[in-house]
């Protein structure tokens, strides 16, 4: 339900359980924390999903098993903010709930026009990782925080690119040509050029 692909530097990650609208079981997100902690080699990751939705968050049965507050999902988001790779999300569609920690922690988001981004903890009961508030509060300021996390607001992805939650809208057909375009330059660079640079950037974490 991980699948991944490596090509010239570039390594993509897809969420791969669209009947399920990407929503990450406990199995996933040790996959995906296993394949990020084996990235440091890689130049640039692509974090992307398959079908129309990005990810629905935690699984529904494995969350109220206590997967929404297992401590993995923080592992994986640090992992991703520590990589010394160009990292972007490829957002396919929307993004809710626990989903959003990888995504905060990437350098780059990218997403397609009709995807909608809310965290719903306060309606379901469960606190946000630690580090999912700080790292949007430092894109999008607090107040727009609140508003996603304690106000529960669906923001379309105009709203998001106005409040800076995502960089780009790009049109579904285009996405991944998008993303790719973006890594040219690190392509071509030697990693501890890359790494020296992403280091001088500071991160909100």
């Amino acid at each position: 339900m991980i699948s991944v692909s490596k090509a010239e530097g570039i390594w993509r990650v897809t969420l791969d359980r669209p009947d399920k609208a990407n929503s990450l079981t406990k199995q996933m997100l040790t996959d995906l924390l296993e394949v990020v902690q084996n990235a440091h080699e890689a130049k640039a990751l692509i974090l992307t999903g398959q079908g129309k939705v990005f990810s629905a968050g935690a699984d529904l049965e494995e969350a109220r098993a206590g997967l929404a507050t297992d401590d993995i999902w923080e592992a994986l988001s640090g992992a991703l903010a520590g990589l010394p790779c160009l990292t972007i999300a490829a957002l396919n569609g929307t993004l809710a709930g626990g989903a959003f920690g990888m995504v905060l922690a990437c350098d780059i988001r990218l997403s397609v026009p009709t995807a909608k981004f809310f965290y719903p903890v306060m309606k379901l009961g469960f606190l946000p990782q630690p580090s999912d508030p700080k790292r949007m509060a430092a894109l999008i300021g607090p107040a727009r925080t609140k508003l996603v996390f304690m106000a529960g607001q669906k923001i379309s992805a105009d709203e998001a690119q106005n409040f800076g939650l995502i960089d780009r809208i790009v049109a579904p057909e285009a996405l991944m040509q998008a993303a790719v375009d973006l890594c040219v330059d690190v392509q071509a660079a030697k990693r501890p050029h890359i790494a020296a640079i992403k280091a001088m950037i500071p991160k909100p974490n």
